[in-house]
């Protein structure tokens, strides 16, 4: 299997966004492209994707297994990786409920890529890292790779540092959204070492620094890069906003023709521009945002 023939653009485009928010305070604003990526594998969903499939396929393994809530960004990625590479992929999800509901158009994609959804209870969902869980599935399924709620392991944290590194001397300061903290943790570690990473955490709980960690633990096997996290953006958790999100999401792509997805990009970027009102950054300095997707 040849990951490479699907033709990832790499290194994703950078591109200059005037903003007046950034500009009027002596700041330079960039948008790093990772959503051109590819059309169906997009942003970090590649990054951390492609290093857990080049493994599956050099162990033989031609059926994935993992995680997600009802409007996962990674079940769906995942999915269409199937379908493109030829692997068998099962969605365990979030939510015994909507087992009775008609699909939402994520999970309807997923399916149509030919996912097999297992809908499981709130209280199950929580035991996916437990073995013995991953058990049970397998007397379930049979045999199967899995790969971690959102992507996040070491393999896709090493993924994401190519991230760091394509923006090395382009940025003062890179900024993320953040779901498990797999794409922060990678980013972080690939900066040069006089950059520094802000993630901005979609979900509330202020639980992101130490799974962040504990990922580039696994990875790098300490601590790396300068990072830190801002979680006031989260707008009350995931996938839920706010009039304010709304209507910030609404005048960025007036004013830039691009329209941030409201799940992620939209708190990051509402989050960034915020602490440039706020001047947490030194005028004169450059602020990448990673578009994800």
């Amino acid at each position: 299997m040849d990951i490479g023939a699907l033709h990832p653009r790499l290194p994703s485009p950078v591109e200059e966004c005037p903003d007046e928010r950034f500009t009027g305070r002596g700041l330079r604003l960039l948008l790093k492209r990772d959503d051109l990526i590819h059309p169906s594998l997009p942003g970090n969903k590649w990054r951390k994707l492609a290093p857990n499939l080049r493994a599956a396929a050099a162990a033989g393994q031609r059926t994935l297994l993992t995680f997600g809530g009802a409007y996962s960004n990674h079940l769906r990625a995942t999915a269409a990786a199937g379908r493109l590479l030829g692997f068998t992929t099962i969605g365990v999800v979030r939510g015994a409920e909507l087992a009775d509901r008609p699909l939402n158009p994520s999970l309807e994609q997923a399916a149509a890529d030919g996912m097999r959804l297992h809908f499981v209870e709130r209280r199950v969902y929580r035991r996916r890292a437990d073995p013995a869980y991953l058990d049970e599935l397998h007397g379930l399924f049979g045999d199967f790779v899995a790969i971690p709620e959102g992507g996040s392991n070491a393999a896709a944290v090493r993924g994401c540092a190519e991230l760091g590194r394509e923006l090395r001397g382009t940025a003062d300061v890179v900024a993320v959204a953040c779901g498990t903290g797999g794409t922060l943790a990678g980013l972080a570690a690939g900066l040069a070492p006089e950059q520094r990473a802000i993630g901005f955490p979609v979900l509330k709980g202020g639980f992101l620094d130490k799974a962040t960690e504990s990922l580039q633990h696994a990875a790098f096997g300490a601590r790396s890069g300068d990072w830190r996290l801002d979680d006031r953006f989260h707008c009350g958790g995931y996938a839920r906003t706010t009039p304010e999100l709304d209507a910030f999401a609404a005048g960025f792509e007036r004013s830039h023709g691009l329209a941030p997805d409201p799940t992620y990009v939209a708190k990051m970027l509402l989050g960034l521009t915020t602490l440039a009102e706020e001047g947490a950054f030194l005028r004169g300095a450059t602020i990448a945002a990673v578009i994800t997707g």
